[in-house]
């Protein structure tokens, strides 16, 4: 059997396009840029509720439950907490988007998810951030019915309002709704970049097959301790802004 690695003969291209630009480290100096936050709610973050409130029939066995939420409590939900102090500490915009319908019966949910069964109706317990890291003030709420919010959604809109051009993203599920948010914001044109230790899905394999896929392609894959030092330039630029104006 052949076992020779996977060669990508487009990665350079796709690294000086999408990961290595200027115009990445410009939006970040600019403050143009956003922590989205995907889906950490009681539907699909929680046990006992939502997918998970008969884990029999949540289609994930043992061993993969007992490895999610052990990422999600020692590691993810910790990790999101920090970015999510640190972008507010620096002024810049924390974005939470869920699965929340419209209506409590769920009939304006996309055809996929009635297909899957999945419903967080308003108001439902489902439908409720985990308080480790839920909104603070007037944070941005953005509620889908589909793995997609930029396809569902009016959050390319209120981005372009913001003048957010860069995106950091974490959440769940990796391979699902990170990694569309992830491609369709890079289509639309926002630089994206997806931390590693701040998302997590169902088994260690597909959330490292689903980084592979979107690295050096469609998104940069940095940790926690990463964005701090890229938030950590855009204090140093502001700094050296403020000493030029006044030199």
């Amino acid at each position: 059997m052949d076992v020779t690695p996977i060669q990508d003969p487009l990665r350079n291209t796709y690294r000086e396009a999408f990961i290595t630009n200027p115009s990445r480290s410009a939006h970040l100096a600019d403050g143009k840029v956003a922590l989205m936050c995907i889906d950490v709610q009681y539907l699909d973050a929680a046990e006992g509720y939502g997918v998970f409130s008969d884990p029999e029939k949540s289609g994930v066995p043992e061993k993969g439950r007992r490895y999610y939420f052990d990422r999600l409590e020692t590691t993810v939900l910790p990790g999101i907490r920090q970015l999510q102090d640190a972008f507010r500490g620096s002024g810049l915009e924390v974005i939470h988007c869920r699965i929340c319908a419209l209506t409590k019966d769920g009939r304006d949910r996309g055809a996929g998810h009635r297909r899957l069964g999945l419903l967080a109706a308003k108001g439902s317990k489902e439908a409720e951030f985990i308080e480790q890291v839920a909104p603070v003030g007037d944070e941005i709420i953005i509620d889908k019915t589909a793995s997609g919010v930029f396809s569902s959604t009016n959050l390319h809109y209120i981005l372009g309002n913001l003048g957010i051009r860069s995106l950091y993203l974490c959440g769940v599920y990796t391979n699902e709704c990170v990694e569309t948010a992830a491609r369709d914001a890079c289509d639309l044109g926002y630089f994206v970049t997806v931390v590693d230790n701040a998302c997590a899905t169902v088994t260690p394999r597909l959330h490292e097959a689903s980084l592979a896929t979107l690295r050096d392609r469609y998104a940069r894959i940095c940790t926690v301790n990463e964005v701090f030092r890229d938030l950590d330039e855009l204090r140093d630029s502001s700094t050296a802004g403020i000493i030029t104006q006044h030199s």
